[in-house]
């Protein structure tokens, strides 16, 4: 797929159609292929950009309108069904022609494995990153079921990438033992709760690249259903948009974010697509500066 390649269906509200104007490209992972519970996240990044026709353009919380930036919404990366490593590499190689084009990349998944090669090459061009991770799950497995590929994994190849001191996981209230060791002993580990332990962490990693990642099912099933591996006890949209703006307004630099594991199929009412939809619109607004 060409870095500047205009999708040929439904793009996302106020997107560009001009990729070298663009200061940010959105774009989409369509990737479920290692998922352990249920598929259906390769139709999260199109189904988001169709519910998005129902946003404003304007953020009351951010006092800000999509008009104000420039972005293109890229469309889906063309990945082949089944190949896992070959799709990551693609991934790879489609981030790392942004990054050298200074674009600010903002990824739409598919299950959480996707951000695994964002993260390597964000690491790669801002080699003192940190990683801030909002999910329900650790993902600090070493392999699921022998398989070192699987969206049960991304965290803990980070961790080792860049350094567990530098990651910081907020939210997680599911994994083994042995993750929630790890994290203990190894990472800013802060579980079950979000917006307030984030709140403490923010200015220590004041000045300094910050990659985020966001996988929906943070959120509490009843606001979020739509997702493969869904968790009770979680969070609740407006507790998961503050803390969005909460990076936003901290003196941390975003370098780069996705949203992962949005699957539309397990949500009729659209609520999920339709609050995904909105952080990536608050997550625009707040981290393109």
């Amino acid at each position: 797929m060409k870095l500047d390649q205009a999708y040929s269906g439904n793009v996302f509200i106020a997107s560009s159609e001009n990729y070298q104007e663009a200061q940010a490209v959105l774009y989409g992972m369509p990737m479920d292929y290692t998922v352990s519970f249920r598929p259906g996240s390769r139709f999260g990044p199109a189904r988001i950009r169709e519910v998005s026709i129902g946003l404003e353009e304007y953020s009351p919380y951010l006092d800000r309108s999509l008009d104000e930036i420039r972005y293109f919404d890229a469309g889906d990366l063309l990945l082949p069904f089944g190949n896992a490593a070959r799709s990551l590499e693609i991934i790879a190689d489609y981030v790392k022609g942004l990054l050298a084009d200074g674009k600010f990349p903002l990824g739409m998944g598919g299950e959480h494995l996707v951000s695994w090669p964002v993260i390597q090459q964000v690491y790669a061009r801002y080699p003192d990153l940190a990683l801030i991770h909002i999910d329900a799950h650790a993902d600090l497995r070493e392999q699921y079921e022998g398989e070192p590929l699987s969206h049960s994994t991304p965290i803990r190849k980070a961790a080792e990438l860049i350094g567990g001191g530098n990651v910081y996981q907020f939210g997680i209230r599911s994994g083994m033992k042995e993750e929630f060791e790890y994290g203990r002993n190894h990472l800013h580990f802060h579980p079950f709760d979000v917006l307030e332990p984030l709140q403490r962490e923010l200015p220590s990693l004041a000045g300094r690249p910050v990659y985020v990642t966001i996988d929906i099912d943070v959120l509490d099933p009843s606001a979020a259903p739509g997702t493969g591996t869904a968790e009770a006890g979680g969070i609740t949209s407006k507790e998961l948009l503050a803390a969005v703006h909460a990076i936003a307004k901290s003196d941390v630099q975003v370098v780069g974010a996705d949203l992962v594991e949005v699957a539309p199929v397990y949500d009729h009412s659209e609520q999920t697509q339709i609050v995904a939809s909105k952080l990536i619109r608050e997550m625009l607004l707040g981290f393109v500066k």
